[in-house]
């Protein structure tokens, strides 16, 4: 399906969350060599895959898009690109705009790992208020793979929406994904919703098997994909809430004490997103506000990460670099960010990022607005939106989340309803304050 036209896919940052999003407070067909370290999960042994991509490839966003090796479109005043990346595929884009300011390999269908968890959250987080709550049955936690991240839930105890999703974003675990599913009619039920939303978004390389990113045989996705799916996502308020949180507790097992009392203490969770939370060898990148990292045996390392700087949002997606050193992916990804950062504004885009189907149809209707500008305010998934309430960014909130999690109210925008959906047209979202002022260590 074409893009709309330039004006109006400049002006639209969309997702599709249902209308009942108004309603909430917050291996692959190609495989990739076994990493050093697998954090998501471990997969059954796979063939080893083709260190080429295909000679075609999909144009979506693009004809530059579907070719192999890099694209971009170096001239004067232009920074050069990083020379030392060795990831299979990568891309840098305006979050705003939707311009790609480059890439290399962006339609390679590789295993996504954890990075898919960002389609299962932008599918699923309309469903279920924060404050639902869920007392978990045996049922909820089959399937899950040998080798799986955990966050740590156990049977029998009780859990609340909120729970869960700090679960899934700051630990990748995939007990929290099985939990939420189960309350979504079941694995089978929402890996069904992802593949649909996802050919919503036009993210048409990704397949979803496992809805947990664990590699499963036809589970696919690529950078440009993530790209859309982060982009997606980051529009919801709770969403860019939990993907910028570095730590929160998280409810522990219910015990008795030395005197015979039942007692629960929760225990503290930390985000693996190494550019948000740091590492011994990673600073924390300036401006980072989340989204999602990933590693399994197939996929290797995956990340998409978004970043604000000087006015500028940037999105930016590796997939599985090649070097062996410790936390490469976050390595490469911080080089891109800051070659993104120099190169906005002077280099001219090899492709954009495509709007939503429901988003392109409405831009080609007549009457519509290509400003994204208009009365009235939205957030595309928060029911605290539009009651000018803006906590402090950074502050320790009630709930025990900590770190960067609080997000601005939002500062304009507008619902329009489109075939029984809610897209949010807003030439800017708002991230968590406090990403303007972290600076490296």
């Amino acid at each position: 399906m074409p893009a709309p036209k330039k004006t109006a896919r400049r002006s639209l940052l969309v997702t599709s969350a249902v209308l009942s999003s108004l309603a909430l407070a917050a291996p692959a067909a190609v495989a990739a060599p076994k990493p050093s370290g697998s954090p998501s999960a471990s997969a059954s042994p796979s063939a080893s895959p083709s260190a080429t991509p295909p000679a075609s490839m999909s144009t979506v966003g693009g004809a530059r898009l579907g070719r192999p090796g890099t694209q971009v479109n170096l001239a004067s005043g232009v920074p050069v690109l990083p020379k030392d990346l060795s990831a299979r595929s990568w891309i840098v884009a305006d979050a705003e705009s939707g311009d790609v300011l480059a890439s290399h390999n962006a339609h390679w269908r590789l295993a996504p790992a954890s990075t898919l968890k960002m389609l299962f959250a932008d599918t699923l987080l309309p469903k279920f208020p924060r404050d639902t709550e869920h007392k978990v049955v045996p049922s909820d936690l089959a399937g899950i793979g040998p080798g799986s991240s955990m966050v740590g839930i156990k049977e029998d105890e009780t859990y609340s929406v909120h729970d869960l999703w700090l679960g899934v974003f700051l630990q990748s675990g995939n007990d929290a994904v099985h939990v939420l599913s189960a309350m979504n009619k079941g694995v089978e039920n929402t890996v069904e919703e992802m593949n649909e939303h996802a050919e919503e978004l036009q993210a048409l390389d990704t397949h979803v098997v496992s809805p947990d990113g664990y590699d499963a045989e036809g589970q696919v996705s690529s950078a440009y994909d993530l790209t859309l799916i982060a982009r997606s996502g980051m529009q919801k308020k709770d969403f860019r809430e939990y993907a910028s949180t570095v730590t929160a507790k998280f409810p522990g097992e219910t015990k008795k004490d030395k005197k015979g009392k039942k007692v629960r203490k929760p225990f503290e969770i930390r985000n693996t997103n190494r550019l948000l939370a740091g590492d011994v060898d990673v600073d924390v990148y300036q401006g980072i506000a989340g989204v999602k990292n990933g590693n399994t045996t197939n996929a290797g390392a995956t990340f998409t990460g978004v970043a604000e700087r000087g006015g500028k949002v940037l999105l930016v997606t590796v997939m599985n670099p090649s070097k062996p050193e410790h936390n490469e992916v976050y390595k490469e990804t911080a080089r891109l960010f800051d070659w993104g950062f120099k190169a906005a504004g002077k280099v001219q885009p090899v492709g954009e990022l495509v709007p939503p189907k429901g988003a392109a149809q409405a831009g080609d209707q007549p009457g519509a607005n290509p400003s994204g500008e208009a009365g009235g305010s939205g957030d595309g998934g928060s029911a605290t939106a539009g009651t000018g309430s803006k906590p402090v960014a950074g502050a320790p909130a009630a709930d025990g989340t900590s770190g960067i999690g609080t997000a601005l109210g939002i500062t304009g925008g507008v619902l329009v309803l489109l075939a029984g959906g809610a897209f949010l047209v807003n030439r800017r979202w708002p991230l968590p304050d406090l990403v303007r002022r972290r600076t490296r260590p």
